[in-house]
């Protein structure tokens, strides 16, 4: 089959890269000239393990293809893939869907023969409806139907998630579109992948539920962390013993500084919005938000206590800028609420992050940034962990301990085991590990609230 894909940003450039690996078709388009001139010279724009040579892969073998021309594609599509940005909207949260409008009349001009248009992009519930209305307008005498096709990827796991999906949804009520779907989902039907066809609506919700949720699980084990670390408890254990039991799982229950990237701020907003606009409140979800708000900023809170009280003229070493580890997004980060924080309290940073530097530079221009993860603790005061890239958890404590001018350890991804720091002589704080972190969490607490 033939694919159009609008967008080449994460989703869009991934969707399509797999798509062609399936043995469909596939052009990516995108208005931006030099990111098209750059994935036609080899340069992928995002980091995601494996996506360089899946796009080589299939570019050499004539399946995957790059355009700044909607005109080049979407005639002879059979179906056109809508993965454009839907940021939050400035002031109010709510998505931002005039990247997919604008698409959706670009590609209405556009049509030739019977196309499904298909809504890749995260976006409100009604969102389908309004392209139909689109199309009506624009393309009133052409074949076509309007879908919805939720994304479910992992940064730093995308490919194997779209190749191995938990589950495909798509939303639409025409049989025709369906066996279009179908077909272009082929090697997953014969996987026994599982495949809900539903309607419309209920696919675009079922995207922004599933990302409430987990951020719930995130905000929820977080909140447990801070009453672990009162009573003596270690949220380790804890998660693994709630996440043993089948109806709760253990993904999501990893205690840390909060959740950060391109979906969950984005998406819990957006959804909470929708709710207000048809007046049902989701009080948990908006907890979940407010929670992790509170979260980001005490971190910052927690490394000053861990100094003694003061940062004023110390040096952190940070570990780790990027949300994620095997991703170089940065947005809404937690070192975004940390950096600044530690730099009004008086301190200076130099950090280190295996394929953030570039995207961190433009955000936080008021740091060091090291060429490897021991430069950055010649000389500091602290060590932090901020994100759990694998270089992190084989880190020389001995080495470490002589470069540092303080054997602290402030682990906010608790990738190490209590006592394993402490051998090497670090005062070693966690995130709800109880013991000695529980000095610091109480200070860290009364700062935020005071």
């Amino acid at each position: 089959m033939r694919v159009t894909i609008v967008g080449t940003g994460y989703v869009g450039l991934v969707s399509g890269a797999c798509f062609s690996e399936f043995g469909h078709h596939v052009t990516c388009v995108d208005v931006n000239d030099e990111k098209i001139k750059a994935l036609k010279a080899g340069d992928i724009p995002i980091f995601e393990p494996g996506l360089d040579s899946l796009v080589d892969r299939n570019v050499k073998a004539g399946r995957l293809d790059f355009s700044t021309r909607l005109a080049d594609s979407v005639g002879a599509s059979d179906a056109v893939f809508i993965a454009v940005g839907t940021p939050s909207r400035r002031g109010d949260g709510h998505a931002d869907l005039s990247y997919v409008m604008k698409a959706a009349e670009e590609v209405a001009s556009l049509l030739y023969g019977y196309t499904v248009v298909v809504t890749k992009s995260t976006v409100p519930v009604g969102t389908g409806a309004k392209i139909e209305e689109i199309l009506m307008e624009h393309a009133p005498d052409k074949e076509w139907d309007v879908a919805s096709n939720p994304e479910f990827l992992r940064e730093g796991a995308a490919i194997t998630d779209f190749m191995h999906p938990d589950r495909v949804v798509v939303g639409t009520t025409s049989e025709r579109a369906r066996n279009v779907m179908k077909e272009l989902y082929r090697p997953l039907f014969l996987n026994e992948t599982p495949v809900m066809f539903t309607r419309r609506e209920s696919a675009e919700l079922i995207k922004y539920a599933a990302n409430a949720f987990l951020a719930t699980k995130i905000s929820f084990i977080n909140e447990m962390a801070d009453l672990c670390e009162q009573l003596g408890a270690d949220v380790q254990d804890v998660a693994k013993g709630i996440g043993l039991d089948n109806r709760i799982g253990k993904k999501f229950l990893h205690a840390g500084p909060g959740y950060g990237g391109s979906c969950f701020p984005k998406d819990t907003l957006a959804l909470l919005r929708t709710a207000q606009q048809v007046g049902t409140p989701l009080r948990i979800v908006q907890a979940t938000v407010d929670a992790n708000d509170n979260r980001k900023r005490a971190m910052a809170d927690r490394i000053i206590a861990a100094l003694g009280g003061s940062a004023k003229g110390k040096r952190v070493a940070m570990l780790g800028l990027t949300f994620k580890p095997n991703t170089d997004d940065m947005r809404d980060s937690p070192s975004l609420d940390i950096v600044p924080a530690l730099l009004k309290a008086g301190a200076t940073i130099h950090a280190y992050d295996p394929e953030g530097t570039a995207e961190a530079k433009k955000l936080l221009p008021d740091i060091t940034y090291c060429d490897d993860a021991y430069a950055c603790m010649n000389g500091a005061d602290i060590l932090v962990i901020v994100t759990e890239w694998n270089q992190f958890r084989a880190l020389d404590f001995d080495r470490a301990g002589d470069l540092l001018k303080n054997r602290i350890l402030v682990d906010l991804r608790n990738i190490y085991a209590r006592g394993e720091p402490q051998a090497k002589g670090f005062e070693y704080y966690g995130i709800g590990r109880g013991g000695a972190a529980s000095s610091i969490a109480a200070a860290s607490l009364t700062a935020t609230d005071s």
